[in-house]
């Protein structure tokens, strides 16, 4: 009876174990894969902008007017403000040109005036002669009527009045045409030209007189006093930090999705900071050589630590497409050609479908068509799946 007890006990230890391995071994083949299930939700994009900092304004000095220097007011590195002198040239010549013109004027000026009073002394003369000679014809005209006096006399008065009458229209006609003597036109003319040859010289002379267009720093200096310099030569550079900007190249797809306004950070790779920053301009074209858009960001005002020529980056979440359905790169698997994903049924039995796909970020793929909102999709272990094949479904799978 112990034997019977011992062998049952044995076949059935046997039994089990055999069903046990053979269950193992059917687990074993299936393959394990992660799954996602696939709902409708905005697509966004993981954008990087890089470039180097750019500073408000870079100003370089250099004179209108070759000459000496007679005086360099600033060292390299000095901050300075708007309006201080910085370069002064040589102005003797300018100086001796606003004299000689300034005595030029004056001159000028008293001639139109003496211009001006002898023609109104020489009008109310002709017209004072004019009119006594008139009263006079007028007189003789009587005296000729009563015959008191010959027509000879009348005529001589005549005469007289005629003469007295044409000098007083000569010195009219003078200022008929202009409203003023030709003569005294000539001195004005004279007069406005010398006072504009002082200004010109004038302009000149504050020309030579360098000074700062804007705060800044001196980031360039290359003048010494004593020095010729020529018109157009760069002497120094003003570089105002006050505010920086960066400039970058982006995509097409990526210009896409950036807007002016939109708020980002800024890391500074020397510095090991970030920074706050606007998108501030998105050129409306691409360039043709580059064949990129440029993007540019100012930073926030007030950092005295950045400098012009540091290199940044930023990453900016862009939203690529809206409400739409897209899988893992890792779910898509392209066979000549075309392009399939596996949808996991509540079988767990993996179906092939054929797909349509549309944008793509760093992660992920939409799908235009093929698939449906809820349904689970393999993202991994594909290489080993085909049409009906049993899988095992890693946890329970994600939601994209």
């Amino acid at each position: 009876m112990g034997a019977v007890v011992f062998l049952g006990a044995v076949v059935f230890w046997k039994t089990h174990n055999t069903s046990s391995v053979n269950m193992a071994k059917v687990s074993a083949l299936k393959p394990l894969v992660a799954v996602e299930t696939v709902q409708r939700q905005d697509m966004l994009s993981r954008i990087v902008l890089s470039g180097q900092t750019v500073a408000a304004a870079q100003i370089d000095i250099a004179p209108k007017y070759k000459g000496y220097v007679t005086q360099v007011a600033v060292e390299l590195g000095q901050a300075v403000t708007a309006g201080q002198v910085l370069v002064v040239q040589d102005t003797l010549d300018i100086e001796l040109s606003i004299a000689q013109t300034t005595a030029a004027i004056q001159q000028a000026s008293a001639e139109t005036t003496e211009t001006q009073a002898t023609y109104a002394a020489d009008y109310q003369k002709a017209e004072a002669n004019y009119e006594r000679n008139l009263a006079n014809y007028h007189r003789y005209q009587s005296l000729h009527t009563s015959g008191a006096i010959s027509r000879e006399a009348l005529d001589t008065v005549r005469q007289q009045m005629i003469n007295a009458k044409s000098a007083l229209e000569a010195l009219q006609k003078q200022a008929m045409e202009s409203g003023i003597p030709a003569v005294l036109a000539i001195k004005q003319a004279a007069l406005s030209k010398a006072r504009y040859n002082l200004e010109a010289l004038e302009k000149q002379y504050k020309d030579r007189i360098l000074r700062a267009p804007r705060d800044g720093i001196i980031s360039y200096r290359q003048v010494e006093d004593g020095a010729f310099v020529k018109a157009g030569q760069k002497l120094l550079t003003v570089v105002d930090n006050s505010s920086s900007y960066i400039e970058c190249q982006v995509s097409e797809q990526n210009a896409a999705q950036i807007r002016t306004g939109m708020q980002v950070k800024m890391t500074i790779d020397s510095l090991g900071q970030e920074y706050p920053g606007t998108i501030i301009y998105v050129s409306p074209a691409s360039d043709a050589k580059a064949q990129a858009f440029t993007v540019r960001l100012a930073l926030t005002p007030g950092e005295p630590a950045i400098r012009s020529g540091m290199f940044a980056h930023a990453d900016i979440t862009g939203l690529l497409r809206p409400q739409t359905l897209f899988v893992a790169k890792t779910a898509v698997l392209e066979k000549n050609g075309k392009k399939y994903v596996f949808v996991i049924n509540d079988d767990n039995q993996a179906k092939q479908r054929l797909v349509t796909t549309g944008q793509r970020n760093d992660d992920s793929v939409e799908i235009l068509t093929g698939i449906n909102e809820g349904e689970r999709v393999a993202v991994s272990n594909i290489a080993r799946l085909k049409q009906d094949t049993v899988v095992e479904v890693e946890g329970r799978g994600t939601s994209l």
